[in-house]
């Protein structure tokens, strides 16, 4: 079976919240959604720094200015086994996109069992499911499973793009929300004209 392109993410990465309200309409076929560990990876953004990046690029891209949940950073483990249980249900997308809504569009942040259940409602997962989905052990390996494998693919920060060599091509590696439309452009070169 051939490979998909995969977008990794973590929750408490504001970028990855622009990255995911984009990535939809840029690449030209759809990525897997993998949340990840983002304080488990190499490189580690700073927070003021990053505030500032996505102020600007939310500007650039005419997109709303972020409210900033406080505290910023939070702490994304629990929200992060939320996504990853989500993913296990096939509700990856949406519960992702209505988290990071929560916490980059209502300023709350997700590191609160309540702003999690909110987001797990917004897309139809039960509360008590939801909470009671982040403790299973299952749950805590797929997260850290993910976030190997992110490793082992090279992926440094979030948000990151993989994409599948083929036919003799390497693997590509594309980190930043800056760097969703070159990931678009390498994507449409593998895809076949229909």
């Amino acid at each position: 079976m051939e490979q998909q392109p995969a977008f990794y993410f973590d929750l408490a990465s504001p970028e990855s919240y622009l990255s995911a309200e984009r990535i939809m309409t840029l690449l030209p076929v759809a990525a897997e959604w993998i949340p990840i560990r983002g304080s488990a990876l190499p490189v580690l953004s700073d927070a003021g720094e990053e505030r500032a990046l996505v102020d600007a690029l939310a500007e650039q891209r005419s997109l709303q200015a972020p409210r900033w949940p406080s505290p910023f950073p939070f702490d994304s483990e629990q929200a992060m086994l939320a996504a990853t249980y989500a993913k296990q249900i096939g509700r990856t997308v949406p519960f992702v996109l209505a988290a990071f809504r929560q916490a980059y569009a209502g300023g709350r942040a997700l590191d609160n069992a309540d702003n999690i259940v909110i987001a797990g409602s917004a897309c139809e997962m039960h509360p008590a499911a939801l909470l009671k989905g982040c403790e299973l052990r299952t749950v805590l390996g797929g997260l850290e499973a993910a976030t190997a494998l992110a490793l082992e693919r090279g992926v440094r920060d979030v948000p990151a793009v993989w994409l599948p060599g083929s036919e003799g091509r390497p693997d590509q590696l594309f980190h930043g929300d800056d760097q969703l439309e070159a990931a678009a452009v390498a994507l449409s070169d593998q895809v076949p004209a229909q």
